[in-house]
């Protein structure tokens, strides 16, 4: 036998083929080969001699071509059927001949040994993990699902991060978010788990305007803005401590905003009479702590309009003043235009 080869087909149902192929101008006949034998070196386990499927592997068959052509079937290949494959001719001088097998198989991640949803205290730092199997060994990268960068320290932030583990140094509420652990090995299809951060932080209020004015009759709206997870419980209350509802007089509104740590709250007061000036207080709370912030309204005065065809002096008696009395003011008012006389 002047060349031997080895071969390895993969058929459409998923079997792997192995072909020992003699090519010699001299076609061995029956009688000239004593008995052909299939083995898997690695583990020395005799697979087949002749027709005679020795393992009992019900996934292991043997076919021939006339005794010239001899194959070995392994349907529904598993990883653990890779390793070296000898076929042995035992004529008077044994003749061998080697082949490897490749097994490869897809990345899957290991929910076992990979992290879960984490929630930690703002300041902390982060330990993520991910484990994947799969020939060849899977490489592992990280990405937030926003696509944002990935805060690894004060002076490190990437938008994607190459290994099993992923450190983060002093966790803040910025760093809140989905993290995906995307594990590839060149065969497809690539996959990837999903951890939640959650960053446990106490209330903080942002006022815009800590003094308000409207006048008698006229409506307004308040507003605070917080940012607290878990996400906090968000009411009004008047100096008197007693919580503010939805009425006919106030409409009390909690907005989500993005990122969804931040709400925007609003009180809005109908029909402003004497004894609503004052101080409104929004508060927040959560299980990390809790925070409020007043708003002071008071009054406003209107602006005074003339249309008059000549000038001349003109009474108006305005809404109240600041300590809320009422006025009256004097002023001399251009004809056809207008003026806003002082409190």
């Amino acid at each position: 036998m002047d060349k031997n080869n080895m071969r390895c087909n993969k058929r459409k149902n998923n079997e792997m083929q192995w072909k020992n192929f003699f090519v010699n101008t001299h076609k061995y006949s029956f009688d000239d080969v004593n008995s052909v034998a299939w083995m898997l070196f690695d583990k020395s386990a005799i697979l087949t001699v002749q027709n005679h499927v020795i393992t009992r592997n019900p996934r292991i068959s043997v076919s021939h071509d006339e005794h010239t052509t001899w194959y070995l079937h392994i349907n529904n290949v598993h990883e653990d059927d890779k390793g070296k494959y000898m076929c042995q001719i035992n004529t008077a001088a044994a003749k061998t001949q080697y082949g490897y097998l490749h097994v490869v198989v897809p990345p899957n991640i290991d929910d076992s040994q990979s992290s879960s949803d984490a929630i930690v205290r703002e300041g902390a730092n982060v330990t993520l993990t991910c484990k994947a199997t799969g020939s060849p060994i899977p490489s592992i990268r990280w990405k937030r699902d926003d696509n944002s960068k990935i805060t690894i320290n004060k002076s490190l932030s990437v938008l994607e991060w190459v290994g099993e583990t992923l450190e983060m140094e002093r966790i803040s509420r910025l760093d809140m978010g989905a993290y995906l652990c995307i594990a590839s090995n060149g065969i497809p299809p690539t996959v990837s788990k999903q951890i939640k951060v959650s960053v446990d932080f106490p209330p903080m209020l942002s006022i815009p305007h800590q003094l308000v004015g409207a006048p008698l009759g006229y409506s307004v709206k308040l507003e605070c803005y917080t940012e607290a997870h878990p996400t906090s419980l968000n009411y009004w209350t008047r100096e008197d401590k007693h919580m503010i509802h939805d009425s006919s007089k106030y409409k009390v509104v909690s907005t989500p905003e993005v990122p969804s740590y931040k709400t925007h709250m609003t009180l809005e007061i109908f029909d402003i009479q004497m004894e609503d000036y004052g101080a409104y207080k929004c508060v927040a709370k959560n299980p990390r702590g809790n925070t409020d912030g007043v708003i002071r309204l008071y009054s406003k005065c209107r602006f005074v309009y003339s249309r008059l065809n000549h000038p001349q002096r003109a009474f108006a008696k305005l809404m109240t003043d600041r300590r809320g009395w009422f006025v009256s003011v004097y002023s001399k008012l251009k004809a056809g235009g207008r003026e806003q006389l002082p409190c």
